[in-house]
């Protein structure tokens, strides 16, 4: 079945051939680098419509390679048409484990990012993939900043149901340092504007002020996390992944669930910075 966008799903998959060397990196929520894992793996397309992936991990924990091959995707994987892509829980219920993986792939570059909620509902670590194409010497960015966040971003969105049905839409986001440890955004879309405040603390921006609590872990590579403090059934919610490949260019994957915590749709947001 061929995707509402131009290219196929197959095809958007198709992005993250090649070989890829990088590093498994497991973070705490604060920021901390917890784990290192030096890694290694290749994504080939053997026959048409069939795909094999084999990763190697230089750890004792991982002794063997992952090798698994592809030809078709679950419900819950969606890729864009640059090659990003979003897999994770269809539902999140308590005393459950929960999460997803999101995917970015720019040039000679790929960040991955993991973020799996324990049964109590507690998002412990999270899992910081950063690769570049093997003889390449593409370089990573240097660790997020706050003052890298600052500014007026005009983004590009585009969002994906699991049905595969495509919305559109233009973004402005502006945000803005308002204290030595404190900041504020604003977002408009849709002729609807959400302002919230954040306290910064760290590594970590923390947005107390809606109904839902959030943090952001800023993270090396020009990364960030967004996760509710502790999700629960009865509010909706959502994940958030962001990177900034280069200056002035921010990428943001948002894995949105709805009240009863089915998951809704994933959008894939492209921002540029213009003041």
């Amino acid at each position: 079945m061929k995707s509402p966008t131009m290219k196929s799903q197959w095809e958007c998959f198709l992005e993250n051939l090649g070989e890829w060397q990088g590093s498994f990196d497991r973070f705490s929520i604060s920021g901390e680098l917890l784990e290192a894992i030096p890694s290694h793996l290749v994504l080939e397309e053997i026959e048409p419509q069939k795909a094999r992936l084999t990763l190697k991990r230089d750890s004792p924990k991982y002794p063997t390679p992952l090798v698994h091959e592809y030809s078709s995707f679950n419900r819950g994987l969606l890729f864009f048409e640059n090659g990003a892509f979003s897999q994770g829980s269809l539902q999140f219920a308590p005393l459950a484990q929960f999460g997803g993986e999101v995917g970015f792939v720019h040039r000679d570059r790929r960040l991955r990012m993991v973020q799996l909620f324990e049964s109590d509902n507690q998002l412990k670590t999270i899992t910081l993939i950063r690769e570049q194409r093997v003889g390449s010497q593409a370089p990573e960015q240097p660790p997020l900043q706050v003052d890298d966040l600052v500014g007026t971003w005009e983004g590009n969105a585009i969002a994906l149901t699991p049905e595969w049905q495509v919305t559109t839409f233009n973004s402005t986001l502006t945000i803005t340092r308002i204290a030595s440890d404190r900041l504020q955004q604003s977002l408009t879309f849709a002729d609807r504007t959400f302002t919230s405040t954040a306290q910064i603390t760290g590594s970590t921006l923390h947005f107390t002020d809606g109904a839902q609590p959030y943090q952001i872990t800023l993270l090396p590579d020009a990364a960030s996390g967004t996760f509710p403090i502790e999700p629960k059934i009865g509010q909706a919610f959502f994940l958030e992944s962001g990177w900034m490949p280069e200056p002035g260019l921010r990428l943001r994957l948002i894995r949105r669930y709805d009240a009863s915590g089915a998951w809704v749709n994933t959008t894939l947001v492209t921002e540029r910075k213009i003041a």
